[in-house]
């Protein structure tokens, strides 16, 4: 909620976003507001200050002094991306680097010249309309992006309303869904792998990790009295040399603490005895040369491994998916899946839910074998 703050001549809000505006009647009774707002109260004051010499001078010309233009999209853009924080925290490297490539590729190309003010829903749908055809994740991601900036700049009380109101463009729709591993072959593809990678297939698989997650994962992340893996970092390639930097789960709800099924327990155990340095600090699964497993290294095994499972479709990240499916069906809660996924809302978690809802049919038949045995 903005404050106002009273003078003799004019007055000052102070904007939800910590900005300040400046406002004033002039001589012809209307209200006259700053084109920009300002940072410090006392640049509002001194906006005023001079709006009230002119005026005792007789100087006062509003179309030139304090015409309320918006500023263009783009360099608002720019800045908005520069300054962007979320609770309180920068966007993480990979997220900034996301929304820099969707506003130089699909954003500013259309916008980048238009005033705040000269964007209109109509201009808006216009774009939506041809854009990235065949690829509604990027589309709905982009437009997203769109959203967000037009709704700081209302906050900021430079246009007074959002004009992206396209229904349902912030959203893409799956093309297909993916089927999870089943736990045979889940088993088999970690038979195929190479012993020093096999833990890393239990553990996607099982405890539901993510690939940045795994890789990440040192000896002292890991409790066996307990049974657990504390998940409190992430390993992200910054760049197509390959170098990692090291940053926190993908949300704040990533960091947490997930128990490792029993059955997987002993292979995690004997990793740490075969394929682990001793040093609390030493990765569970480097790459052959030392530091970060890259992908690549991965799939080399992985794909042979899923093909032998009959499951070419299945890929890494979706070991992911098929933890959160079992822990589904195993009758884990929507808070119970949330916690154990890192996920930072229960909506997440619900995809998991109907996916074991999938498998009512497949357990109706198994309890009828109960009867034939």
């Amino acid at each position: 909620m903005a404050v106002a703050s009273k003078r003799g001549f004019g007055n000052i809000r102070r904007l939800p976003s910590g900005r300040y505006q400046a406002r004033y009647t002039g001589p012809d009774g209307v209200e006259h507001k700053a084109p920009k707002t300002f940072a410090a109260k006392i640049d509002a004051e001194a906006w005023l200050s001079d709006r009230r010499r002119e005026i005792d001078r007789d100087l006062w010309n509003p179309t030139a002094a304090d015409r309320d233009v918006a500023p263009t999209f783009g360099p608002y853009a720019d800045e908005w991306l520069e300054t962007r924080t979320v609770r309180g925290r920068p966007l993480k490297t990979r997220t900034r680097d996301h929304y820099r490539e969707l506003l130089d590729l699909h954003v500013l190309p259309t916008f980048a010249d238009k005033r705040l003010d000269q964007i209109t829903p109509a201009s808006v749908r216009t774009w939506h309309a041809t854009l990235l055809p065949g690829k509604d994740t990027m589309r709905a991601h982009a437009y997203s992006l769109l959203r967000t900036i037009m709704t700081s700049a209302v906050n900021s009380d430079l246009i007074d309303a959002n004009p992206c109101r396209v229904e349902g463009a912030g959203s893409a729709s799956r093309r297909s869904r993916t089927t999870p591993a089943t736990v045979g072959e889940l088993a088999t593809i970690a038979d195929n792998m190479p012993d020093h990678l096999r833990a890393a297939v239990l553990l996607a698989g099982w405890c539901a990790l993510r690939f940045g997650e795994l890789i990440e994962l040192r000896r002292s992340d890991v409790d066996l009295d307990q049974g657990v893996v504390s998940i409190t970092r992430a390993a992200i390639r910054q760049d197509e040399d390959g170098r990692y930097v090291v940053t926190t789960p993908k949300s704040d709800a990533g960091v947490r603490v997930v128990h490792i099924p029993p059955h997987v327990l002993p292979v995690v155990t004997d990793h740490l005895d075969k394929h682990t340095a001793p040093s609390p600090s030493a990765l569970l699964f480097p790459a052959p040369g030392g530091g970060y497993l890259s992908p690549t290294s991965l799939y080399r095994y992985y794909y042979p491994a899923r093909d032998a499972a009959g499951r070419s479709d299945l890929r890494f990240h979706d070991l992911r998916h098929t933890g959160a499916v079992l822990a589904a069906v195993s009758g884990a809660t929507l808070a119970d899946l949330q916690a154990r996924l890192g996920h930072s809302t229960v909506a997440a978690a619900m995809r998991y839910q109907h996916a074991a809802q999938g498998r009512d049919k497949a357990i109706a038949e198994a309890l009828s074998k109960l009867i034939e045995s």
